[in-house]
Parts: C-alpha cells; structure tokens; sequence
C-alpha cells in the first residue's frame, strides 16, 4: 500500500506532536458542503478514529482524513500559520480551483 498524497509542514508537524504529547490527540480533517466557495474545512482535535480513516503520520505528528474527505484533499498540504491576530491550521489544497478570502472554503 502506498503512502497517501497529504503532506504536513514542519511549523504543522511541531504542533500537532506538541498537541499530541499534552492532550492525547490528533488532528481530524473533514471537507463538508458549505462556506462561500462550497465547500469548507472542518479540523477538529479528536482521540477516536475510523476503521476506514486515511491515517497520516509524519514524524509523530499524526493527521486523520475520512475517505471521502481525503478524495478531495489528496495532494494537499497542512501548514501551521502563526499571525498577529492569532494561529491557526491551514490546508494548501492545489485541487481548489477556487476559495474564498479567509481560505476557509473553497471550490472545485
């Protein structure tokens, strides 16, 4: 089985071990219908996964997708973006051929 096409930057990796070390969790990632483009990002702290889940793990750092989800998120990217108004995590996704202004959405 080959790895699957989802990568997680180093600012992100750190993170997401740091999360995972103090509370236990991973990171899940659902696309749902939605948002200004169509659809939006939802992430989610969570300890429970799927039998079915798309499981990345890069050193440690460890990101869940569902299938369906991850159909649309393959070749993407999860960087962490720290910002005067706060950080947050933020998929690069380069099969949107569309999103909205604050990258929360986006469109096929």
């Amino acid at each position: 089985m080959t790895q699957p096409s989802f990568k997680i930057e180093q600012r992100a990796r750190e993170k997401l071990q740091d999360i995972q070390e103090k509370k236990g969790q991973f990171l899940r990632i659902t696309v749902i219908s939605g948002g200004c483009s169509g659809f939006q990002y939802k992430l989610d702290l969570e300890s429970n996964q799927n039998p079915d889940d798309v499981i990345i793990v890069e050193e440690m750092a460890k990101v869940v997708i569902d299938p369906t989800s991850f159909a649309l998120l393959e070749g993407s990217e999860l960087k962490y973006v720290e910002e005067l108004v706060g950080s947050y995590f933020q998929v690069v996704n380069p099969n949107a051929s569309e999103s909205c202004g604050c990258g929360g959405s986006f469109g096929l």
